[in-house]
C-alpha cells in the first residue's frame, strides 16, 4: 500500500511540474487560418495526425481579423493569409519567422447565386450585375480589408461595374459569412472563391470572373517569430510539400 502511495504521489509531482509551455507541447500548433480554408485546413489536419502527430488546433477567420490579433500579441504559430498584402503587414512588424514564409494555393473569384434560385450571367466589361440584384443586395467580404472582399472591389472597378453595386452591398465579416448569406436566400448573389462555393451545396456558381480582372489569389503560410512549437515548422513544411498540396487540390486549390 505505501509503494503504490508513493508511486501516485511521485507520478502527481511529475505532472504537476510541467510548465504550461511544456505542456502545450502535448497538443498541436495552432494554426491562425483564412475562413475560406475550412474543409481543406481540416482534412490537411487529420492526414497530419494520421502520421502519428498531435492534431494542430486551426482558428478560421478572416485574413485581416487574424492580422491585427498576431498583432495585438495572439499567442499562436503559424498563419496563413487569403492574400500577400496581410501577410506583407504581419512581416513589415517582424512578426514572422524568417525564411518560413511560402506562397502555395492559389483560387479564383466567382459569382454565385442560391442553389433554389440560380442564374446564369456573363461577366463582362460593363456587365448588367445592379439589374441582376433586383431589389436585393450583393454579399460580399468587407470590400475594405478582407481579401475576397478586396478581390471583388478591384473586379468590380476594373469591370467598370463598382459604381453601380457599391451601395448596395451586404458586407461580411468573412467570406464565408458571404456564403451563408447567399445559401440562405438572405442575398440574390454574392461574390466569394470557387472553393468555397463547392463546399457549399445551397449555392450556384452564376460566373467566373476573368482573372485578369483582379490581383492573383495567393495564400503565403509563415511561422510566427513569436512561435515555440516543436511541430510549427514540421507542419508547415507538411502543408507545403507534394503530399499536403494533394489535400488542398481534392478541395479546388490551385497549387504552386
Amino acid at each position: 500500500m505505501r509503494r503504490l502511495l508513493a508511486i501516485l504521489i511521485s507520478l502527481f509531482a511529475a505532472f504537476t511540474a510541467l510548465s504550461p509551455s511544456a505542456m502545450a507541447q502535448q497538443s498541436g500548433p495552432l494554426v491562425l487560418a483564412a475562413a475560406s480554408l475550412q474543409e481543406s485546413m481540416n482534412a490537411a489536419a487529420d492526414a497530419w495526425v494520421a502520421k502519428g502527430h498531435s492534431r494542430p488546433k486551426i482558428s478560421f477567420a478572416g485574413s485581416s481579423a487574424l492580422a491585427r490579433q498576431i498583432e495585438a500579441g495572439a499567442p499562436a504559430d503559424l498563419f496563413i493569409s487569403a492574400d500577400e498584402p496581410w501577410m506583407d503587414e504581419v512581416q513589415s512588424k517582424g512578426l514572422l519567422r524568417p525564411k518560413t514564409r511560402v506562397s502555395f494555393l492559389t483560387n479564383n473569384l466567382v459569382l454565385i447565386a442560391p442553389a433554389a434560385k440560380p442564374m446564369r450571367i456573363k461577366i463582362r466589361p460593363g456587365f448588367p450585375l445592379a439589374a441582376a440584384l433586383g431589389s436585393g443586395r450583393l454579399a460580399v467580404a468587407d470590400p475594405n480589408a478582407v481579401p475576397a472582399g478586396l478581390y471583388a472591389r478591384q473586379a468590380l472597378t476594373r469591370l467598370k461595374v463598382w459604381p453601380s453595386v457599391q451601395n448596395r452591398l451586404a458586407p461580411a465579416e468573412n467570406v464565408r459569412a458571404a456564403l451563408a448569406l447567399v445559401s440562405r436566400g438572405a442575398a440574390p448573389l454574392g461574390i466569394v472563391y470557387s472553393t468555397d462555393a463547392k463546399a457549399e451545396p445551397g449555392v450556384r456558381v452564376a460566373d467566373t470572373f476573368p482573372p485578369s480582372s483582379h490581383d492573383p489569389i495567393s495564400y503565403p503560410v509563415a511561422v510566427l517569430a513569436s512561435s515555440r512549437h516543436r511541430d510549427a515548422e514540421a507542419f508547415r513544411r507538411f502543408l507545403i510539400s507534394a503530399e499536403g498540396k494533394t489535400v488542398f487540390r481534392r478541395f479546388g486549390f490551385g497549387t504552386r
